[in-house]
């Protein structure tokens, strides 16, 4: 599948509503790189939210191709670099993110065989961050 266009600037609603459209459908990587261009594109203080967004996207994209050990690793960067945040910044459920990102991390690291991303897709705003 061909990568998302670069640099396409949409409003944080719209940047959430597209990465949950590609992580639900098991594109995590493209997921990636929506929050990637909120994070260039976006106010600096939003940079920390859409970055470690991105990278509990690359985490997720690391865990399905197989790759365990750069796939938690991501995860827990992601989950460290969004943890202390307001709690629901665009409606983003961040404490339940955090929790998802390391409970996968751990489960990545001790099953090591590739996730389903779409079956391990998080749910970025809602009741909980996983499903």
């Amino acid at each position: 599948m061909e990568r998302q266009p670069e640099g396409v600037v949409r409003s944080p609603s719209e940047t959430v509503r597209e990465a949950q459209r590609l992580l639900d459908a098991g594109m995590p990587f493209h997921a990636h790189e929506v929050f990637e261009d909120a994070w260039k594109s976006g106010p600096e203080a939003s940079a920390p939210l859409w970055r470690g967004l991105a990278q509990l996207a690359v985490g997720l994209t690391h865990a399905a191709r197989g790759n365990a050990v750069g796939g938690a690793r991501l995860l827990r960067r992601g989950a460290a670099g969004i943890e202390g945040l307001r709690a629901d910044p665009y409606g983003i459920d961040v404490p339940g993110l955090v929790r998802w990102a390391r409970e996968l991390a751990g489960r990545v690291e001790r099953a090591g065989p590739a996730v389903d991303a779409a079956a391990e897709a998080p749910r970025l705003s809602g009741d909980s961050g996983g499903r």
